[in-house]
């Protein structure tokens, strides 16, 4: 792994320098939620060989301080989804970074990181094919967007629509159906009903 590739520079990259702040200073959404093939490839190669250690079950000396574990689930839960955009392999680091955020929120892990960090701590849940864990990430936003200065309530209620939304998905169906084809399920004949009419959320 190259010597520049830390968890600050990780958090550098996905969050804006000025992350410790709180939020980015300037407009990150395009870059989180928007994806283009240049970023994707950006990501693979600054971040490949991270990644690929991160879903071999390594890296686990950044398991330790709450900066450093948030790092490596964006390397487990966002890096990846850019990296094997529409694959399965775009999914491998979900059940990991999982088990990483219920252990940080246990340990209130949570409550030392600034609020772009907290939410992207909380994302991996949002991405849960697991009612239970859906149902603790709505919790974790709900009391983010409870919690937030002024300027950022409109930010993080979003954020809470967006979570309960995903909730609403998996209480229904179970699973994300618009992960069918990169996993190779079929689709059942709600699922084709919910692909023509219902909300998708990229990967």
């Amino acid at each position: 792994m190259p010597d520049s590739v830390t968890p600050a520079s990780v958090l550098d990259f996905w969050l804006g320098e000025n992350f410790a702040s709180g939020w980015p200073s300037r407009d990150m959404g395009r870059q989180w939620f928007g994806g283009t093939t240049e970023l994707d490839q950006q990501i693979a190669d600054r971040f490949g060989t991270p990644v690929t250690q991160a879903l071999g079950g390594g890296l686990t000396d950044w398991e330790g301080q709450p900066l450093d574990r948030l790092a490596l689930v964006i390397l487990l839960d966002q890096f990846p989804r850019n990296m094997y955009r529409g694959k399965a392999q775009a999914f491998a680091g979900d059940e990991r970074a999982q088990s990483l955020v219920t252990d940080a929120l246990a340990q209130s892990m949570d409550a030392q990181l600034p609020w772009v960090g907290r939410m992207f701590l909380c994302m991996p849940l949002m991405h849960a094919e697991d009612l239970m864990l859906q149902e603790e990430g709505v919790r974790c936003f709900r009391e983010m967007a409870d919690a937030v200065p002024q300027d950022l309530r409109v930010t993080l209620a979003s954020s809470l629509r967006f979570a309960e939304q995903h909730r609403d998905i998996i209480a229904r169906l179970g699973r994300f159906p618009y992960r069918n084809s990169a996993l190779g399920r079929a689709n059942s004949a709600l699922e084709f009903e919910f692909l023509k009419n219902g909300p998708r959320f990229g990967q």
